[in-house]
């Protein structure tokens, strides 16, 4: 990328990857970016674009029928509290490089897991505010909280909620079907459980958990495969881990895969075509060794 990023939700649309938002590195200084860029595959080019309507970090970015949106993440109050959880929807209004405000979903919603089902943005999971105040990382609390937003009708409403409340993990769809894997607790600990939602049925079930617990991972599907890698833990002094595992929905099993070139945390993940790609995050456990990295997996 064109420069050091962390704590990012990148999407796939027109087969190019976007990033916004984030944890951006300026000289060794951690600040809360607004910019907006996409990868090109094809030209190996990046390209900066409108930037969203004000910084956020831990911004959902997800394309839903051809449409690009924006949804949640923190913004700074001040240098020293810099974790304002916020509610708004924004969607990319390609045509003349710009956003469009949508109605703001009935709460406030950050480092959940996103997905595009259907007619609706699913939004699952992360953290809310527990109290009136809303500014730093400790006013928060886990939430098994499942909204939707209708983008026909521009309006939001409540699913079923997840199985377990978590923040920091990562989901794909499969065939239709929304799987969401690891993530951490607010107590500090990774969780490895594997959440499987139908939204024809609007249920939930578990599937296999994954072999090791990993936080602020990222994940992407292909071959039918759910592939989830790197991420955080805290205890001995913290890391990062380099493991990728490979879940197969029939089986219902998990394997050991490829491990990482770089193991990072906070990154995106996006499939475009034979490709798996890994974009930013950190080297190091918490905002050290911001990385500016985009490294790919072929395959066949």
């Amino acid at each position: 990328m064109p420069y050091k990023l962390q704590e990012i939700y990148c999407t796939v649309l027109n087969n190019k990857i976007h990033v916004a938002g984030g944890f951006i590195d300026n000289n060794g200084i951690i600040d809360i970016s607004s910019n907006h860029i996409l990868f090109d595959p094809n030209e190996n080019l990046w390209k900066s674009m409108a930037s969203i309507p004000e910084p956020r970090h831990h911004l959902q970015l997800i394309n839903h029928q051809g449409k690009l949106y924006a949804l949640g993440g923190f913004n700074a109050k001040s240098e020293n509290e810099s974790w304002m959880m916020e509610e708004q929807a924004w969607r990319f209004d390609y045509a003349n490089d710009a956003w469009e405000v949508m109605n703001s979903a009935p709460k406030k919603n950050a480092e959940t897991v996103s997905a595009s089902l259907g007619n609706f943005i699913h939004i699952v999971g992360g953290r809310q505010p527990k109290g009136i105040s809303n500014s730093r990382y400790g006013d928060h609390e886990d939430t098994d909280s499942h909204l939707m937003y209708d983008a026909v009708s521009n309006s939001w409403d409540f699913a079923s909620p997840a199985l377990s409340k978590r923040n920091s993990a990562a989901g794909v769809v499969i065939d239709g079907l929304l799987y969401i894997a690891g993530g951490r607790t607010m107590s500090g600990n990774n969780v490895s459980s594997l959440e499987i939602y139908n939204p024809q049925e609007d249920k939930w079930r578990n599937g296999t958990p994954m072999p090791q617990a990993q936080a602020g991972l990222a994940a992407a599907s292909i071959n039918g495969k759910l592939y989830a890698f790197g991420g955080e833990y805290s205890g001995n002094g913290g890391g990062v881990f380099k493991e990728c595992w490979t879940y197969n929905p029939v089986s219902d099993q998990w394997a050991e895969s490829v491990p990482m070139l770089t193991p990072r945390h906070g990154l995106g993940a996006a499939t475009i075509g034979t490709k798996i790609y890994a974009i930013g995050g950190a080297k190091k456990a918490n905002a050290v060794e911001t990385s500016s990295l985009l490294e790919s997996i072929q395959f066949q």
